[in-house]
């Protein structure tokens, strides 16, 4: 996983993607333009729903690896912000799909699109918004963009399948766990990143240290969330706190707090998370075991050494604004849980 070396050197100030929005705003205007009007339509439902969950937050870092990345090489096309919003419409609809299959009530400090209005209405506007995510590419027209973004989706989908299959399995190993991760959040990630130069038409080692960044980063933001949900704030996470452990979710700090703790504490586990039997008091206690076996403190080590690999990927690409406050952006997600 790499050498884990400081994400903050002589920097004072706290952790920001500023510089990463301040450098993307025109690009990001654009495509929030072009998601307000992709997620309308004629059926009064869909854009409802759409624009409960576009509207409630979010910082849209994804889209943003995209502009950001196709502005380092130049590009000086509108093809980015059709991308970007792709990107952006792929990620919304994945929100709504997980939030029906982990039945979570919140998202970004509201009530879930599905507590309001249903699990069925949910599915069916996230594959509306998949559809319209798909049109938007083709109408990029770049066949080398379109394949990579497709191929996420796909990759996506098994991600979601592959962490239903581990979910309340206490059997669950690291490796699972790595390749469930990279599946349904990083995947994303490094599609995002490497459809910027693509449709710059940067060089194919470019696209491969910008694919690179994107799936560390990935990597490291999925870390640092599943540690934030065991003693972090729903500010950071975007969702309550503790729902891993009310859904049943084997993460990273529960397979190293199960490996490391007490066979006692095998039979809270069991109950919690395979039983999915959480009672009051429960959480404190989990939190408490994690501390106790260090799951916490190496889940954040982990994420630390994945946000230096993004930096070592980053650093085979064009120096300058972009770069920075890409690099930026690695840190940010790191100091979540700082």
């Amino acid at each position: 996983m790499g050498v884990v070396v400081p994400l903050r050197e002589t920097r004072s100030e706290p952790a920001s993607i500023q510089n990463l929005v301040d450098l993307t705003a025109g690009g990001m205007e654009a495509v929030n333009q072009l998601i307000l009007s992709k997620a309308g339509s004629n059926v009064e439902l869909i854009p409802e729903i759409a624009r409960h969950l576009i509207s409630s937050g979010g910082k849209r870092l994804r889209p943003m690896l995209t502009l950001a990345m196709a502005d380092m090489f130049g590009y000086s096309g509108e093809g980015h912000v059709g991308l970007a919003a792709s990107v952006e419409f792929m990620h919304t609809a994945t929100l709504l799909h997980d939030d029906v299959v982990d039945e979570s009530d919140m998202r970004r400090g509201k009530l879930a699109a599905r507590k309001l209005w249903g699990n069925q209405a949910s599915v069916l506007v996230g594959d509306y918004l998949l559809g319209q995510a798909f049109k938007m590419m083709v109408d990029v027209g770049s066949l080398e963009a379109l394949q990579i973004l497709a191929s996420a989706s796909a990759v996506i989908a098994e991600g979601e399948v592959m962490q239903l299959g581990a979910a309340q399995d206490l059997e669950t190993t690291e490796e699972r766990y790595m390749q469930v991760i990279e599946a349904k959040t990083a995947a994303l990630f490094a599609a995002a990143a490497e459809v910027g130069p693509v449709i710059a038409e940067a060089s194919d080692a470019d696209r491969a240290h910008a694919r690179a960044y994107g799936m560390a980063l990935g990597l490291a933001f999925q870390l640092v969330d599943d540690a934030l949900d065991y003693g972090g704030s729903a500010a950071d996470l975007g969702k309550d706190t503790g729902d891993d452990l009310r859904e049943g979710k084997i993460t990273l700090p529960v397979i190293l707090a199960i490996r490391r703790g007490k066979p006692e504490d095998r039979e809270f586990w069991s109950r919690c998370l395979e039983e999915r039997d959480v009672r009051d008091g429960d959480l404190d206690r989990a939190i408490a075991i994690m501390q106790e076996t260090g799951a916490l403190t190496e889940t954040i080590e982990r994420a630390r050494a994945f946000g230096a690999e993004a930096l070592d990927a980053l650093r085979g690409l064009p120096a300058g604004g972009q770069r920075e406050a890409l690099a930026e952006a690695v840190e940010f997600c790191i100091a979540r849980v700082s």
